[in-house]
């Protein structure tokens, strides 16, 4: 490299650097009191070894040594997850007036409260699980769903961000879900409300949005959309319902978008592939496109 590409090197550099300087978000340097991605999502893993221990535990530990080591998974989840949601909370400035005692004292509670809701969200999930079975005639059994199946594990990290974000921790239930969006292809915010025996069969594609609200045995295929209608809105729109109803015992096809916060899909609907449906559908309906043809040319 000669004289004149080592300037030029060095002027590039530079340029990067003073780009560094001002106080646009792209240039927040604050590296210890941001939560820690990479943390969160092996917090993700530990808790996943808690909701299914037969599948997801260390294979290196006997039957009987399992109870330890489980009682030292929840430990270590427990304490990890404390320092995260405590760096979180001041990271986003939600309790401006308290001190930090204070601080570990509300983010050790918000802990304390997932904990006691786990066998909750294992009773809920053992109905992911069933609907899965009894939905999917290529399922060869519930082992399988539990090692394979992307939409049970979006939905497993769902759950347990969704509980988090009814706590009101900030951040982190986003980060577990769009880490199990990049693992599957399932987009599921965690404010959506999902009642028991979800089923999202193949699931690549899918998107909930934040105020969607799944009755119980919803079923859709890979492709669906539950989103607003607009966006245009932006940050004014925070806290509105934007997003669709979906009430028990629906079935949604692949490739259809639901939207709208005003749009209730009733019980008993079959919304078929390919739709793009902004208004309500009344109770035990079929929804389908018609007259939609191949056309053939050499």
């Amino acid at each position: 490299m000669g004289r004149a590409d080592e300037d030029r090197v060095e002027s590039i550099v530079q340029l990067i650097l003073d780009d560094h300087t001002d106080e646009r978000a792209v240039n927040k340097i604050d590296l210890y009191n941001q939560p820690d991605k990479k943390a969160i999502i092996d917090i993700v893993k530990k808790l996943l070894k808690i909701l299914y221990p037969g599948y997801y535990s260390d294979r290196v530990y006997k039957i009987y040594s399992l109870r330890n080591n489980m009682s030292a998974t929840i430990e270590d989840v427990i304490f990890h997850l404390k320092k995260q949601i405590m760096i979180v909370l001041k990271h986003c400035g939600t309790h401006p007036e308290c001190s930090e005692d204070d601080i570990e004292e509300i983010a050790q509670d918000m802990v304390f409260d997932l904990m006691e809701k786990i066998p909750q969200i294992r009773a809920y999930l053992d109905t992911d699980i069933q609907a899965a079975y009894e939905g999917d005639p290529a399922a060869e059994s519930k082992d399988e769903i539990i090692l394979s199946y992307p939409g049970l594990y979006a939905v497993s990290v769902y759950r347990i961000a969704h509980e988090l974000f009814l706590l009101g921790v900030p951040m982190i239930p986003r980060i577990m879900t769009e880490h199990a969006h990049s693992v599957t292809g399932i987009d599921i915010h965690p404010g959506a409300t999902i009642g028991r025996y979800f089923f999202m069969d193949h699931g690549t594609g899918i998107v909930i949005g934040e105020t969607t609200v799944i009755g119980e045995h919803v079923k859709m295929y890979q492709g669906v959309t539950l989103g607003g209608s607009s966006t245009k809105g932006g940050q004014k729109l925070k806290g509105v319902k934007r997003h669709p109803t979906i009430k028990d015992h629906v079935t949604i096809y692949s490739g259809s978008s639901i939207l709208g916060g005003d749009t209730v899909i009733e019980e008993n609907v079959v919304v078929g592939g390919n739709t793009f449906i902004t208004r309500s559908v009344g109770k035990d309906t079929k929804v389908s496109v018609k007259d939609q043809g191949l056309r053939f040319k050499d």
